[in-house]
């Protein structure tokens, strides 16, 4: 019987009792397909940090590179300021990883209501592919106030001067500048991934959102790249669209969507609006993907620290992430089955937490996905 090996990094807040329920369901399909998992903890997030002070060491980075797959709760905590757990944790594993794919189905299920009206299942089922290394993400920028000697800022003044014509020191009392670098490798890699899936998934279009009308040099790159890429494509139809345009066709006609890719900044907020469409936060899962390296699967709500311990949260965006998983590992028909065993139970309506219009608990509705499989 085969064994597959996977991290486990239950986090913060609800991050562990989504991960549980997660956990029940695949070792309930690990049992009807005849084969093994083997959990392996990571005590990563605010509780560790706040004992050692550490985050993310080099330690565990190269633990976690020995693994195919990583499957995570939630990050974030009141008591550790925000983007502290995020960046020091989540970012970081992602870069290190190099998991330079955000994957993001975006789904209607049946039993599911969308804010949308008249839109049903058949309207709403498309992938969100997200550049996820690149864009503003990376971290260059900084911020100067008045009286800034010079010599410590001397591309920020000459940046500031050469745009504005004016002087920081009689004209701003402060400014802060961030930088979005687009490269023609990491942006051809993610391209390629989105056609690929296209092909996978038996879709016919891709579409490219970007900013290019005015962010003329980072997007201008990424376009001439998307063309480049899209040749080696035939079978598959193009189309451009602008990031503003597409927060609006997303709501109002999701049907014209099949595949979409886009950098790392526009797809972090259309993916949030994808999440809405499809029922909300706690149906939507993500994936961060390395296609030869390890990957990570998480629900992509957040950690609800005031929900904590309270076994009422949504367990399916963890569940449908657990699917992507297995599916990640090659486990395809076990991946189906999660699938289509979330499907019935939220069809059938008699098992749903409480944002779903329920009062099951979220250790219930895992149960009643694993007696479906």
């Amino acid at each position: 019987m085969p064994t597959y090996k996977i991290a486990v990094i239950p986090g913060d807040g609800v991050g562990p009792e989504v991960i549980s329920a997660g956990k029940t369901v695949l070792d309930s399909v690990s049992e009807a397909e005849s084969f093994e998992i083997d959990w392996v903890d990571y005590d990563l997030g605010a509780d560790s940090y706040l004992k050692t002070g550490e985050l993310l060491s080099e330690e565990v980075i190269k633990e976690l590179k020995s693994y195919k797959a990583i499957y995570l709760g939630a990050l974030g905590d009141p008591r550790v300021k925000p983007g502290i757990l995020e960046v020091g944790i989540l970012l970081n594993l992602r870069f290190a990883l190099d998991q330079y794919v955000n994957l993001r189905p975006v789904k209607l299920l049946d039993g599911i209501v969308t804010p949308l009206k008249d839109k049903s299942p058949k309207d709403i089922d498309f992938f969100v592919v997200r550049e996820n290394t690149e864009d503003f993400y990376i971290g260059l920028g900084g911020r100067m106030s008045k009286g800034t000697k010079r010599e410590d800022h001397v591309l920020k003044k000459e940046l500031y001067q050469a745009r504005f014509g004016l002087d920081i020191e009689t004209n701003a009392e402060e400014l802060a500048y961030q930088i979005g670098v687009v490269t023609r490798e990491g942006s051809r890699r993610v391209i390629d991934f989105a056609f690929s899936l296209a092909n996978k998934k038996k879709k016919e279009k891709v579409t490219s959102v970007d900013k290019a009308n005015v962010l003329t040099n980072v997007y201008g790159l990424w376009r001439d790249v998307f063309e480049e890429v899209s040749r080696k494509y035939s079978n598959i139809k193009t189309e451009y669209a602008l990031v503003d345009a597409v927060s609006m066709w997303f709501v109002k006609n999701p049907e014209w969507f099949e595949v979409v890719v886009t950098p790392n900044l526009f797809g972090d907020i259309i993916t949030d609006l994808g999440a809405m469409i499809q029922g909300g936060m706690g149906v939507a899962p993500g994936g961060n993907i390395n296609p030869d390296g390890t990957s990570m699967f998480e629900p992509i709500h957040g950690s609800a620290p005031k929900y904590k311990g309270q076994d009422r949260m949504n367990p399916i965006a963890c569940i449908l992430a657990g699917a992507m998983l297995l599916e990640d590992l090659g486990l395809d028909n076990a991946s189906k089955r999660v699938e289509a065993s979330v499907s019935q139970v939220l069809s059938e309506g008699k098992i749903r937490t409480y944002d779903l219009g329920g009062t099951s608990k979220t250790s219930e509705v895992a149960l009643e996905i694993a007696k479906r499989i």
